[in-house]
């Protein structure tokens, strides 16, 4: 890493859902704080506009300083530095720090380290630990974004990465991202892929992007398994209806958690006799099979601890 600190606490947080809230709006706040999401994103960039900016960012001050989120992660989406308002919605809301900014349409590294200085300056000035707000990006709603997304995990405040095709689809004038059946176009699986890769290399969480038709359940279900199946361990959300198949699809099944603690058993008797590859119900596997089993369980068990 280029900025010699450790990585900002909360890698490892849950997020099999992180659910938009629009700034400023208290029903909507309310609703998703009952909801079971995972993390929060108070949301003031697309969901506020221009004219209610300074509104909104206050209210989020306030909100994040006096409402109990019971346990969720409380992130705010700050607009882009290239905007008016990004340096000021920090200085704003960090009166009250939330656990994490979400940045969006990230270009380069170097708007990551402005943003951390940023940081640094209002948690020394209200009196926050050093090094306790954390960076979610949005990372390739941008061409250069796209182009730089293995190296955001530079700035050691980073701590999850999603990937947008929207906001990339209308900067290259593109009509769609997506094919008539719903298979992203080759770009964004590109992002899509390249996300991934770039944030396990980093060693932060891997967040996949929305899933626009919030009616469509099923479309939904297939783009959270396919994710899923990748190795991406949650999704960002935007309509209530969407949160518990995202729930869902990012928590292991009663089945996979058997199979798993069955697997693990196994290779602590075959461990016991100095063999590390064995057949266990009829496949041959290895280190990397228990590998995934104890990630599993692992997974199982946090979101065990946090369901109470």
């Amino acid at each position: 890493m280029s900025e010699a600190k450790q990585r900002c606490p909360g890698v490892d947080r849950l997020r099999r859902s992180c659910h938009f809230v629009p700034g400023a709006n208290e029903k909507m706040l309310h609703k998703s704080i009952a909801s079971a999401a995972d993390c929060l994103i108070l949301d003031l960039e697309d969901a506020v506009t221009p004219e209610r900016k300074d509104d909104a960012r206050g209210v989020v001050g306030q909100w994040l300083g006096s409402v109990d989120f019971q346990g969720k992660e409380r992130t705010v989406r700050m607009n882009p530095l290239d905007t008016p308002w990004g340096l000021k919605d920090l200085e704003v809301t960090m009166e009250h720090a939330p656990d994490a900014y979400v940045v969006p349409k990230v270009s380069t590294i170097d708007e990551l380290h402005i943003i951390s200085a940023e940081i640094s300056k209002w948690e020394k000035a209200y009196g926050h630990d050093d090094n306790s707000v954390a960076l979610i990006l949005v990372s390739t709603e941008t061409p250069l974004g796209a182009l730089n997304v293995h190296t955001f995990t530079q700035c050691h405040r980073v701590i999850a990465m999603s990937w947008g095709a929207e906001d990339l689809s209308a900067a290259l004038g593109a009509p769609r991202n997506r094919r008539p059946d719903g298979s992203y176009l080759d770009l964004y699986t590109h992002c899509r892929n390249m996300t991934l890769l770039s944030a396990a290399a980093g060693g932060v969480q891997p967040v996949d992007t929305v899933f626009v038709d919030f009616n469509d359940s099923e479309g939904l279900q297939a783009d959270c398994r396919e994710a899923a199946w990748l190795g991406y361990t949650g999704k960002i959300t935007i309509h209530p209806n969407q949160i518990e198949i995202v729930n869902q699809a990012f928590s292991p099944s009663e089945a996979e958690i058997d199979e798993a603690t069955r697997l693990t058993e196994a290779f602590a008797e075959a461990q016991a006799q100095g063999i590390m590859a064995i057949s266990f119900e009829g496949k041959m596997v290895d280190v990397p099979h228990l590998t995934r089993a104890k990630k599993l369980l692992a997974r199982a068990a946090e979101i065990k601890r946090q369901a109470g």
